[in-house]
């Protein structure tokens, strides 16, 4: 597309729905229509639902539609900025009444009291749980019967004097063979960090 393009010709070529047409007068006018919305966009709450580009892409999608239907007569690269900057401004303040209507206010559900984490659970997540139990199940299954005897006796607090009472040999061997069989596994894993 030449640069030099007459802003008639623009136009004109827009009309025809020509594509390289349109690409170049969203090049040159978006960043008008961005910061008419930016300046109207004024309202957190309405910042945190819509992004600028949300509603210059709306505007420049229904100028096309009706610039392609013949609704528009511009001739001057002013007019368009104002038309754009109406219609950026209307969209803005459509999307804030929309917003603001009784069953879909924005306002109810804003927390500005900071008291959320009074209503969140401190503890472990269920995928966290989920994944806790997966990694001991996996654990396990790569202790020998043994091994695992000795885990769990350990786990249920059983002092090793009376394990090894239990199964034979001395306390200090049985606790070497429990740590060394969790270094193993361990490293299977690599869960070493």
């Amino acid at each position: 597309m030449p640069k030099e393009l007459s802003f008639v010709d623009l136009v004109r070529r827009v009309r025809t729905g020509d594509a390289e047409a349109s690409a170049e007068l969203v090049r040159r006018y978006e960043p008008a229509i961005r910061i008419a919305v930016r300046a109207r966009l004024t309202d957190p709450g309405l910042r945190r639902l819509f992004d600028s580009m949300d509603i210059c892409q709306s505007v420049l999608a229904n100028f096309f539609v009706r610039a392609t239907a013949g609704d528009f007569e511009l001739t001057k690269p002013e007019h368009l900025i104002k038309l754009l900057a109406t219609m950026a401004r209307n969209r803005v303040t459509d999307h804030a009444l929309k917003q603001r209507a009784a069953r879909r206010d924005y306002r109810r559900t804003d927390r500005t009291n900071g008291d959320e984490a009074a209503f969140v659970d401190a503890g472990p997540s269920p995928s966290d749980e989920a994944s806790i139990k997966e990694l001991l199940q996996a654990f396990q299954s790569r202790l020998s019967t043994e091994e695992r005897h000795l885990a769990d006796q350990r786990s249920r607090g059983v002092p090793w004097a009376k394990i090894a009472a239990e199964v034979g040999g001395t306390p200090d061997a049985l606790r070497m063979q429990l740590e060394r069989a969790i270094d193993r596994v361990t490293r299977e894993l690599r869960l070493q960090d």
